[in-house]
């Protein structure tokens, strides 16, 4: 019906390319806009101006001979000053743009091993971006954001670079472990340590206390009972532990069978032994 009254209507973020006798005569803005085309005015299309974007996907190999997807997500739109160029210079704008994105890629990516193309891909995008925006704005398009939205190596090597991290984080989780049980051996030898330590101490006070009270009871006995001797006391000493010995391995039922000599020459003969002994172990220190 617009067009039977010679009235057009463009909408808005689009611009229309108006043509008199098949040449480009003027660019319409959103509205409504009077087109006699009785007078060879027509409308040759339609360029929108809003933000347009693409994902290309360029397949590619890095400097360790690795395949890698590189996908890339461009941003784009027309300038509105320059959108007769936009429309008329380029036939595919998308192709073009794609073209470009694989020239850059291309040349960036084998020159990085994929660690590297994995922490560089900022890099890889703002060298994209670059490159787009000096190629396309001589044909009015403005490159907004260039983004490398994936990265993806082949699924073999995928594979060993999972099984490589595992493998190191076993290594890591192993060596913890080592180090955990070796903390463990050292604090319970530490323990052991101390714990011997403070038992000799206890053994050594204990012989101490026997020996005081040895003393102790020799002189008090000697005081006591006129005309006896410190030996009389000692032979005394060994007969009661002789007995005390006996009476302990008696009471115990978990005791061995243990064949000694008893009597009262026994008990002579075992006190003299242990004198004998003493008296030894006395002249050789």
């Amino acid at each position: 019906m617009g067009q039977a009254f010679c009235c057009i209507q463009v909408d808005q973020s689009t611009v229309a390319m108006r043509e008199t006798f098949g040449k480009f005569d003027h660019v319409l803005e959103p509205g409504c806009h009077f087109l006699p085309w009785c007078l060879g005015k027509q409308i040759a299309g339609y360029l929108s101006l809003r933000v347009q974007q693409l994902d290309v996907r360029c397949e590619t190999k890095t400097k360790d001979n690795v395949f890698v997807t590189v996908v890339a997500s461009i941003q784009y739109n027309a300038i509105a000053d320059q959108a007769s160029d936009a429309f008329y210079r380029l036939s595919n704008t998308k192709e073009q743009i794609q073209s470009y994105v694989f020239d850059v890629i291309r040349a960036s990516v084998p020159k990085l091993n994929l660690d590297d193309v994995f922490e560089q891909k900022n890099d890889i995008a703002r060298a994209v971006e670059d490159e787009l925006g000096k190629a396309m704005s001589s044909y009015g398009y403005k490159i907004v954001q260039t983004l490398i939205v994936d990265i993806e190596p082949d699924n073999h090597v995928k594979k060993a670079m999972n099984e490589i991290n595992a493998a190191s984080r076993m290594r890591v989780a192993a060596n913890e472990k080592a180090e955990a049980e070796k903390i463990l051996q050292i604090k319970r030898a530490e323990g052991e340590a101390e714990s011997k330590y403070l038992s000799g101490l206890g053994i050594a006070r204990q012989r101490q206390a026997i020996v005081d009270g040895l003393r102790d009871s020799v002189l008090a006995f000697s005081v006591n009972v006129p005309g006896t001797t410190a030996k009389d006391v000692m032979d005394m000493v060994l007969v009661t532990q002789y007995f005390d010995t006996m009476k302990e391995i008696g009471a115990s039922s978990k005791s061995s069978s243990v064949f000694i000599p008893h009597g009262p020459g026994a008990v002579r003969d075992i006190a003299a032994q242990v004198r004998d002994g003493l008296l030894q172990g006395s002249a050789i220190h």
